[in-house]
C-alpha cells in the first residue's frame, strides 16, 4: 500500500515536471522573436550621432516597406564603399565609432537600416535579408556596383552579410564575432532546450559560407561568451580562400573592435585590388561623388 502510494506520488511529480517543461518550451517558442531581437525603434538621423557626413538613403523592400539606411559616397575612385550590417540590438547610431575610421580614410559607408530598428516593420531573418537587398539596390542607384562594395557584418548581422555575399559579387566580406548558425549558439547555451527544432530564424552561415567566393576577414574575441570563439573558428575553417582571421586576446563580444582590430580592418581594405574600381565608367563615378 505504501509502495503504491509512493509510486503514484512520484508519477505525479514527474508528470508535473513534464508539464512545466512543455509550458516552458511553448513559451520560448512563442517569445523567440522578443528573445532574439532588441531594437531601438526610435528614429534618429546621422547628425545626432556625430555622423554628419552621412545622409538618409531610403530603399524599397520586396514586401513593400521603405527602410532608411545611412550613406556617404566614397571620396576617391580607389576607395570602396563599406556596407555595414549591425547586430541585433540598439540602432545604427551606437555603431558610430566603428564607421568613423572608414569615413576618415575616405571610404564610402552604407549603414544598412533594418525593419523595426527605427524603420517600419518587425525584424525577422527573411525580413532582414530583404532590408539588405533594398539597401544594396539603393546603392546601385547611386552608381555603386557590386565590385565597389565590401560587406561588413557585426554579430547577428554577420548572418545577413554572409547571405548578401551569396547574392552579390562584392569585393570582400568582413565578419565580426560570427557564428555557424543561431541554433548552434542557442543549443550550446541551453543544452536542455530543443533549440534546433524551435528556432525559425536560423541564419545558417556555415551552410552558406561555401558559396562565398571573395576575400574574407574574420574578427573574433577569444573571451566571447555571447558567441563563443569556437563558432567563429569553425566558420573560418569552412570558408574559401583567400581568408584571414584575427582572434583578439582578452576581448569579449562587445569589445572585440579594439584599436588593433580597427587597424587590421583598414589594412585589409587597403590591400584589396583597386583595379575594378578604376574601371568604373566616369559617368558612374560622377554619380557616386555628387
Amino acid at each position: 500500500m505504501a509502495k503504491g502510494h509512493l509510486v503514484r506520488r512520484a508519477s505525479g511529480w514527474i508528470l508535473t515536471l513534464v508539464l512545466v517543461y512543455v509550458v516552458f518550451i511553448v513559451a520560448l517558442s512563442l517569445m523567440q522573436k522578443r528573445l532574439m531581437y532588441f531594437p531601438d525603434a526610435t528614429r534618429f538621423v546621422p547628425s545626432e550621432w556625430a555622423l554628419k557626413e552621412l545622409e538618409p538613403l531610403p530603399g524599397k523592400t520586396e514586401d513593400g516597406l521603405t527602410v532608411t539606411s545611412w550613406y556617404r559616397p566614397a571620396q576617391a575612385r580607389d576607395k570602396f564603399t563599406v556596407v555595414f550590417f549591425q547586430g541585433n540590438a540598439g540602432h545604427l547610431g551606437y555603431r558610430n565609432y566603428k564607421v568613423r575610421p572608414w569615413l576618415d580614410a575616405g571610404y564610402g559607408v552604407l549603414m544598412v537600416g533594418y525593419r523595426g530598428f527605427g524603420n517600419p516593420g518587425s525584424p525577422s531573418e527573411e525580413g532582414l535579408y530583404m532590408d539588405g537587398q533594398a539597401a544594396i539596390n539603393a546603392l546601385h542607384k547611386q552608381g555603386v556596383p557590386d565590385k565597389a562594395m565590401v560587406f561588413y557584418g557585426e554579430s547577428m548581422g554577420t548572418g545577413v552579410a554572409t547571405q548578401m555575399a551569396t547574392e552579390y559579387n562584392a569585393a570582400a566580406l568582413i565578419l565580426e564575432s560570427p557564428y555557424t548558425s543561431v541554433p548552434d549558439v542557442g543549443a550550446d547555451r541551453y543544452p536542455m532546450v530543443p533549440v534546433h527544432f524551435l528556432l525559425r530564424d536560423r541564419y545558417d552561415s556555415l551552410d552558406k559560407i561555401k558559396n562565398v567566393h571573395m576575400p574574407l576577414l574574420l574578427l573574433h574575441g577569444e573571451l566571447d561568451q555571447v558567441v563563443p570563439i569556437k563558432f567563429g573558428k569553425k566558420l573560418f575553417a569552412a570558408a574559401n580562400e583567400p581568408k584571414q582571421a584575427e582572434f583578439v586576446p582578452d576581448a569579449g563580444h562587445n569589445d572585440v573592435y579594439t584599436l588593433r582590430s580597427q587597424e587590421v580592418v583598414l589594412t585589409f581594405l587597403a590591400k584589396l585590388p583597386t583595379d575594378p574600381l578604376l574601371d568604373i565608367k566616369p559617368e558612374i563615378e560622377k554619380q557616386r561623388t555628387e
